[in-house]
């Protein structure tokens, strides 16, 4: 009785679904991995090199994979059964976790050997963010749509933010190099929970057709898909302009609030909390319809939050100004996920979950033009640019992309 009356909630309705709950079980501990290597690549990378602009580089090797596999992971997941794919990724990334626990325990590996296996794990995640998003699609179907992201993007947070605790605390204690078995412990409780998930009886059938073909397929969706493209082209600029302030986190931990890698492992729990109180909001709005002037309020308060760091050198106020940001961060790109879903065929729900991750590939740009900025005006002052710019191309888009704004 009880149960059914949390699941009668709004903001739990997709939870009514035994395939999402688990589903939900399976994101959270994929994401405590993702959100202990969050913490682990940033302090890391700082501790050797003591450069902000070499953290924006591996942070850039990161999310490459996600602009060059953007495409390719889209095709995929519209060509093979998704679950399954979910498991295979889930396994390669316990094994790249793996690899990085042994080159880190045998001494102190040289700077490049670091980054290209952070690019590793950033193929890995391309992957999953495509899969993951479209099956999640599959498993609530339309009408929960925007309900079943959110939540699933809170697994995301939560994870992340017990990850990021998790990660701190076993940096200072035991090393960096453990603190990656316990990575791949996490990933590997994923694939498990993936095991007892039944076949959506929602989900579209696969497109057998060659992997060429359906690439060439794909493009050809991109071309002919104008209100696609446009969100991509916004998805990017906010990613470029907006999601690089984790970039700098390590810095502000390091040089401007002065904490350890504990300290630092708390900062980025608290952005994954804010991250979480804005998810939790947007999901009690299931059914509200102007979600494209929600988009564009959103994205401007975003850059309004950057701009708030260029005052926050009090441990305080940071933590107010990092958890608002994060709040209007995973709000609006669980926003942009939703209207690409929302807009094309359920056969090509894969395609479109693709071109957000294609879109949110472009974030190396920002992380090398945010560690540039950093080193010539402070992190600081990065992030104040960064905001004021994100800022005002998100009204001048609001007011001239009329079609847009009245999305559904």
């Amino acid at each position: 009785m009880i149960r059914r009356s949390i699941y009668s909630q709004a903001w739990a309705s997709s939870f009514r679904f035994r395939d999402f709950r688990l589903f939900w079980a399976s994101t959270f501990f994929y994401s405590l991995g993702t959100g202990m290597e969050h913490v682990a690549v940033g302090w890391l990378v700082f501790d050797i090199t003591g450069s902000a602009f070499i953290v924006g580089v591996a942070a850039a090797a990161r999310m490459a994979p996600l602009f060059f596999l953007g495409i390719l992971s889209g095709a995929m997941a519209d060509w093979l059964e998704r679950r399954l794919f979910l498991l295979f990724i889930a396994l390669s990334g316990m094994a790249v976790a793996g690899i990085m626990a042994v080159v880190l325990l045998t001494g102190e590996p040289p700077i490049w050997a670091v980054i290209v296996l952070v690019a590793a794990g950033g193929c890995m995640l391309a992957f999953t963010l495509t899969t993951r998003n479209a099956y999640t699609y599959d498993i609530v179907g339309p009408e929960h749509a925007l309900n079943g992201l959110s939540l699933n993007q809170m697994a995301m947070q939560a994870g992340g933010i017990g990850g990021a605790i998790i990660s701190g605390a076993l940096i200072e204690l035991v090393g960096p190099g453990w603190q990656y078995l316990a990575v791949g412990a996490s990933y590997l409780g994923s694939a498990l929970v993936l095991l007892v998930i039944g076949r959506s009886t929602r989900t579209a059938q696969p497109l057998r057709e060659p992997v060429l073909q359906n690439l060439v397929g794909y493009l050809r969706f991109l071309r002919e898909n104008r209100l696609i493209f446009i969100l991509m082209c916004l998805t990017s600029i906010t990613e470029v302009l907006g999601f690089t302030h984790m970039t700098l986190l390590p810095v502000f931990a390091k040089e401007v609030l002065h904490v350890g890698p504990a300290g630092l492992g708390y900062l980025t729990a608290v952005r994954q909390a804010g991250g979480l109180l804005g998810l939790a909001l947007l999901a009690n709005l299931r059914d509200y319809r102007r979600k494209g002037l929600l988009m564009f309020i959103i994205a401007t308060g975003f850059g309004v939050g950057l701009m708030a760091f260029s005052v926050s050198a009090a441990l305080v106020y940071f933590i107010i100004v990092l958890a608002a940001v994060n709040a209007c961060a995973m709000a609006v790109d669980t926003l942009y996920k939703t209207l690409m879903q929302s807009n094309v065929p359920d056969e090509q729900r894969g395609r479109a979950m693709g071109s957000w991750v294609l879109s949110i590939g472009a974030a190396p740009v920002g992380h090398l033009g945010v560690g540039g900025l950093a080193t010539a005006l402070g992190a600081q002052g990065a992030l104040l640019v960064n905001g004021a710019v994100l800022a005002g191309i998100s009204l001048v888009a609001a007011i001239g992309l009329p079609k847009i704004r009245r999305l559904e």
